[in-house]
């Protein structure tokens, strides 16, 4: 299984963009994208050093317009599953078919603006904390009343808020830890954050989501995401949310997947991947940076997709569990069924009780990809949905 992973703030560079500007349209692509952000992408990705990067209103929207505009030189079609982290989640939910990539660059220019404008009421930040025993970390950055607002992997969390708080964290660290402060506007996926919540849900209320195309994780759990409006919720509430990047790569791990590509900027997402999926069954991984990058970020897809061709006269979308447990189909749904968008095909048993399971598109139950009383983890597949594409 191929999965695409689009990276979040942080991960920007002076000039990253350029090589890209030499592809035929993208130029006159960001000129528009650049129309509805609200800020010259075009610029930002060539010229701007790495402060005027660093500001959050134009990064946001250049991270979300650099993964966009290299994803449209791969055959994503062939791509089963897609990830984000925090901003990186409006590219994914683009490449998933959630939302057109006109509304994706849009929120990404309301959300960098309204996250900035949020920073700037009262002084706050943000602390990277790198080791120690993970009980002891959270207990320490609650201890200054500060809040876990990135989980990264092993030995990695991102504490956020008041200065206050995270100057007392820095002068007493958990044991065995090491806290250093990241050079970022303020506290984001916290509760400090709630102003720019609520005006990006006003954007975002107007906007019409389709359904997930392909696998699409949420940073919210690491779970699969079914349905677009839910999706879009999610990613509004991520704005004050803690960002669960641990959950999305178990989730990888849980369905196995065998190839990695990070979008441009790439390396952030590439390198938790490798520490935390290590040893055998490690994913193969590509960071795609520049074109040049484009013909081993093809053959990965091509190698790793599953398809044995590029242009598939059946589409197929599958079903995926929206949450871990037991896998109960539908009593009498055989293979070979036409379902209608909506319709119930079976539940999974949780310790919460049943949540029921939908197909998202009408179409032909081509395959079960899991029975009775399989258990299942957020994210895996559980039926095939065939149609013509």
């Amino acid at each position: 299984m191929l999965a695409v992973l689009s990276p979040g703030q942080g991960s920007q560079k002076p000039g990253f963009l350029t090589p890209w500007l030499d592809l035929p349209g993208a130029e006159a692509r960001l000129r528009w994208w650049s129309a509805l952000a609200g800020v010259d992408l075009v610029h930002l990705g060539t010229q701007a050093d790495a402060d005027e990067i660093k500001d959050t209103a134009r990064t946001q929207p250049l991270l979300v317009a650099a993964a966009l505009l290299a994803a449209e030189h791969l055959p994503m079609y062939d791509v089963a599953l897609v990830a984000g982290h925090s901003v990186g989640e409006l590219s994914a939910a683009a490449l998933a078919g959630v939302l057109p990539a006109e509304a994706a660059v849009t929120l990404a220019g309301v959300r960098g603006r309204e996250m900035a404008a949020a920073c700037a009421l009262e002084p706050t930040g943000m602390a990277a904390v790198l080791g120690g025993d993970p009980d002891e970390v959270l207990a320490a950055i609650e201890a200054h009343g500060l809040h876990p607002a990135n989980r990264n992997g092993t030995g990695q969390v991102v504490a956020a808020g008041a200065v206050a708080g995270l100057e007392k964290l820095a002068a007493e660290p958990p044991a065995k830890a090491r806290v250093i402060r990241l050079q970022v506007a303020g506290a984001f996926h916290t509760p400090y954050m709630a102003p720019a919540e609520a005006a990006l849900a006003t954007v975002a209320g107007g906007i019409v989501p389709g359904d997930p195309a392909r696998i699409l994780l949420s940073n919210r759990d690491g779970a699969a995401v079914n349905h677009g409006r839910e999706m879009v919720q999610r990613l509004v509430r991520q704005v004050t949310a803690p960002v669960r990047w641990d959950l999305c790569m178990r989730t990888l791990a849980d369905l196995g997947v065998t190839g990695v590509i990070e979008l441009p900027p790439a390396g952030t997402l590439a390198g938790l991947v490798k520490r935390e999926l290590k040893g055998e069954g490690a994913p193969e991984i590509v960071t795609l940076n520049t074109p040049a990058d484009l013909p081993a970020a093809r053959d990965l897809i091509a190698r790793h997709s599953g398809l044995s061709g590029h242009e598939p006269a059946i589409q197929f979308r599958v079903v995926v569990s929206p949450a871990a447990g037991t896998f109960e189909p539908l009593t009498g749904l055989a293979e070979g069924t036409d379902l209608r968008a909506g319709q119930v095909i079976g539940h999974v048993a949780t310790r919460q009780g049943p949540v029921e399971v939908t197909a998202h598109h009408s179409g032909l139950l081509t395959e079960w990809l899991a029975h009775h009383n399989d258990p299942v983890a957020p994210g895996q597949p559980l039926a095939r949905i065939g149609g013509q594409a």
